[in-house]
C-alpha cells in the first residue's frame, strides 16, 4: 500500500487510471499516468505533454536525477500532475515541490518512520528556501 504526501498532508490515492511505462505510452492516448525511471533519457520526455500524470521513481533517497526530470518537464509545458514515486525523504519534499512535483508517493514503512507532521511542517516550501532569503 502506499501512501500519498501534499501540501495538506497524508491522502489516499485518488488516481485510479492506472500507470504504464514509457515504451508501452501509446500516440495521443492520456487516459493513463506514466512510470518514468529516474534514468530516463531528457530526450524520452518529448511528447509527453498530454498524459494525464508522470510518476518518476526514486529508487533511493540520495538518487535526484528524478528532481531534474521534473524541472525538465515542466519547463517544457508539462501542465498534467507530477508524482515522485520510491525514496523521497520528508527532508526533500520542498525540493521535491520547487521542482515541479505536485505529490509524493511514500509506502507505509516510510509513512511510519516519517508521519505526516514531518511532511506538513515542510509544507511551507514556497517561503522557506535559499533565494527567498536571498531576495530579502
Amino acid at each position: 500500500m502506499s501512501v500519498i504526501v501534499t501540501d495538506k498532508g497524508f491522502a489516499a490515492d485518488d488516481f485510479a487510471c492506472g500507470f504504464v511505462a514509457l515504451d508501452e505510452v501509446a500516440a495521443n492516448d492520456c487516459d493513463y499516468g506514466v512510470d518514468l525511471p529516474s534514468d530516463t533519457a531528457p530526450e524520452a520526455l518529448v511528447g509527453l505533454d498530454n498524459a494525464a500524470m508522470i510518476r518518476i521513481d526514486f529508487p533511493s533517497s540520495a538518487d535526484g536525477r528524478g528532481f531534474t526530470l521534473a524541472a525538465m518537464l515542466r519547463r517544457a509545458g508539462f501542465k498534467g500532475r507530477l508524482r515522485a514515486k520510491g525514496h523521497v525523504l520528508a527532508d526533500q519534499y520542498a525540493m521535491a515541490r520547487r521542482s515541479g512535483f505536485d505529490e509524493v508517493e511514500i509506502n507505509d514503512a516510510l509513512a511510519a518512520r516519517q508521519p505526516e507532521e514531518q511532511w506538513r511542517f515542510r509544507a511551507d516550501w514556497q517561503n522557506h528556501n535559499y533565494q527567498a532569503h536571498l531576495r530579502g
